[in-house]
């Protein structure tokens, strides 16, 4: 008798186990569905004509998700749908042997063997479409200029309706762009796929349309890149639509004020060179740690810039902000009026040159303000200088082709890119480095310096890493923005958003993105430099031209 009660026993434990095996939360189908929709629009070839309303179709199944209470029933319920699809023809194209060598950092599949969400079934399914996938043409992706994914047929207008179909709608579109056609997706600090499960409850519970568009911007966030990007008249409301009259940099964590809005002398108590501590009693840190995850960024060097540029501290919707700062030493207390952003103007320097001599012996090129058909009229005017200094803290306006042709010895790799796959998604390819210069006996022989900080970016860090080719250039300056690259721009929620699409890197292979262009020499603003309107970087760049080091 004891016996056959042990056996009953351990006979209904084993069913409870298998039981708790087969049971699947909310998150996991959400995920497995948000992960197998994304998949199937690139990938199915019916799916990829367009043959199918998708955004509605992942709203039905999001339904039916809920129902399916067991790995059991959301295998069929996935099952199903495939088969609803249409038959998928076998690829000949894609089962060739393929050679080519392609960037696979971020490519991964590897989820749709996961037995423990879906059956053996559904498992073949899903490999038989990838290796019998799309070829050509998509109904909701082209292949852009410069190999730029543009992203058609899409239904970004924001939705008129709160519902949670909707809301996770906009999660999964968004993420699976990420998936396939983001360069650096293997970068992130967190894995994308543990973003997604991250968000999957907080797009779930949305409430209202602020709660959404800020989640979009938590999701953004995540992709941990400076080009990333999202607004709306929502975010912009949440962080305030008024703002004190004061521009500052944010140096060593402390705000430190650098000009007063046009016309405001007098109607703030605040002063250039105060150090401001507390906003409505709470410190700048903890203003700025609150908003990380609002503030798209490859590093904490643009975050910090970017806190600044959006003026995130020193904004608010109420008419007034109790600060705290110090000035001469002396904490002091006050209460500021806020304006509304569009009467507020700061002063921008007109008398700029696009180049000078700083002495008999060196040059400075403004190269943010350098034009394409001035260059050869600047060359004449510096040729002769021992060194020149090419300031790229700012956005160049493509003026390093020229620029080239006059430092450059011969050609020369520079940067080599990778562009998305489109008919392997995920699979990125390499495209042919690029070069830059020709043969030239007269090239320029005197020391080039480039000036680089966190407003470098794109474009910019591009520029630097060109002249970075040469031996005899020094780069001098801070982290820069570590986003290089053409981007994509789409929409979401009816608003502009974008991230990087390119793959750059040195020539080796070294990568940029996140890191920056990495300086020789390290030189940032300090405080006391900047109360004294010193730009400590010029300095140290024109102390290495004098001393060599």
């Amino acid at each position: 008798m004891k016996r056959f009660l042990l056996l009953l026993v351990l006979v209904f434990a084993g069913t409870q186990k298998n039981f708790a095996q087969e049971k699947l939360s909310e998150t996991q189908k959400l995920e497995a569905l948000a992960k197998v929709w994304g998949f199937l629009k690139y990938y199915h070839p019916e799916v990829a004509k367009g043959s199918f309303d998708w955004d509605n179709e992942l709203i039905e199944k999001i339904n039916a998700a809920e129902k399916a209470g067991d790995k059991a029933q959301f295998s069929k319920m996935i099952s199903d749908w495939i088969d609803s699809l249409g038959k998928v023809d076998v690829c000949k194209k894609c089962s060739k042997k393929d050679d080519k060598k392609y960037f696979l950092k971020n490519f991964d599949l590897s989820w749709t063997d996961d037995t423990g969400v879906f059956d053996q079934k559904v498992i073949e399914k899903l490999n038989f479409i990838e290796e019998n996938r799309n070829q050509g043409d998509n109904h909701y992706i082209t292949v852009g200029r410069s190999s730029v994914a543009n992203y058609k047929n899409e239904n970004t207008s924001n939705p008129e309706f709160i519902s949670r179909g909707n809301t996770l709608l906009e999660l999964f579109r968004y993420w699976n762009f990420v998936e396939y056609f983001f360069p650096y997706k293997y970068q992130t600090d967190q894995k994308w796929s543990d973003a997604l499960t991250e968000m999957i409850p907080k797009f779930s519970s949305v409430k209202n349309t602020r709660e959404l568009h800020l989640n979009v911007l938590e999701l953004v966030t995540k992709t941990d890149d400076s080009h990333s990007y999202f607004s709306s008249r929502e975010t912009n409301s949440f962080f305030g639509l008024k703002m004190l009259p004061v521009h500052y940099k944010f140096i060593d964590g402390q705000l430190i004020i650098v000009e007063i809005a046009r016309d405001f002398d007098s109607q703030t108590q605040l002063k250039k060179n105060d150090i401001i501590l507390k906003i409505n009693n709470r410190k700048v840190s903890e203003l700025f740690d609150q908003s990380k995850k609002y503030l798209p960024a490859s590093n904490t060097s643009v975050k910090e810039r970017n806190f600044v540029y959006y003026k995130i501290p020193t904004r608010s919707n109420d008419e007034s902000l109790k600060v705290q700062i110090l000035r001469d030493g002396k904490t002091i207390d006050l209460d500021e009026k806020t304006y509304p952003f569009n009467d507020i103007r700061f002063s921008q320097n007109k008398n700029k040159q696009e180049w000078k001599m700083l002495s008999d012996q060196t040059a400075y090129v403004d190269m943010g303000i350098l034009e394409k058909d001035n260059v050869d009229k600047m060359f004449a005017e510096i040729k002769d200088s021992k060194a020149i200094i090419f300031d790229i803290r700012n956005y160049p306006k493509g003026t390093i082709p020229k620029i080239s042709s006059y430092l450059f010895p011969e050609r020369l790799d520079a940067v080599s890119f990778t562009a998305a796959n489109f008919n392997y998604p995920g699979k990125y390819d390499y495209m042919q480095t690029e070069k830059y210069g020709h043969n030239n006996n007269s090239y320029y022989k005197g020391k080039i310096v480039v000036l680089v900080n966190e407003i470098t970016q794109s474009h910019a860090e591009y520029t630097a890493m060109i002249l970075n080719a040469l031996e005899n250039t020094t780069i001098v300056g801070s982290q820069t923005s570590g986003a290089d690259g053409n981007v994509n721009e789409f929409e979401i929620l009816g608003n502009p958003t974008r991230f990087s699409c390119l793959g750059t890197f040195y020539p080796d292979g070294t990568e940029t993105q996140r890191i920056g262009i990495v300086p020789d020499i390290i030189a940032k603003p300090t405080v006391e430099g900047i109360k004294n309107d010193k730009d400590e970087v010029m300095e140290r760049a024109l102390e290495f031209i004098e001393t060599g080091k």
